[in-house]
């Protein structure tokens, strides 16, 4: 399913698509890539661009650095979040930590939706 989006916010997260950080490589390099249905990276929903988009299950994985944790960045992603759940878009959100010291877990958790 497709949905409107931004388009503004294209050449931002083409941007994004080249400067994954660490975890979000490790996440798609080592794993989503690989998997045997479409992962989208740096898709366009509305006005977010969320991390990783599978449309066959109609869901968001997001990876949160340090910076999601702040009061005025976790409103924001509650935000978004609800958004995505008004489309029926499901939100798994994994932190840095998760990717870099449970990477097996997540990927785990990931294949289970």
């Amino acid at each position: 399913m497709s949905y409107e989006y931004n388009k503004k916010l294209v050449s931002n997260a083409k941007k994004l698509r080249r400067e994954m950080t660490p975890e979000e490589k490790h996440l798609w390099y080592d794993f989503l890539k690989k998997l045997p249905i479409t992962v989208h990276r740096q898709k366009n929903i509305g006005d977010y661009i969320v991390d990783f988009y599978i449309a066959s299950s109609k869901t968001v994985i997001e990876i949160d650095g340090s910076q999601h944790y702040f009061p005025e960045n976790s409103k924001a992603d509650k935000m978004r979040d609800e958004y995505l759940s008004k489309l029926g878009i499901e939100v798994l959100r994994y932190s840095n930590k998760h990717i870099n010291q449970s990477f097996e877990a997540v990927c785990r958790d990931i294949l289970k939706i």
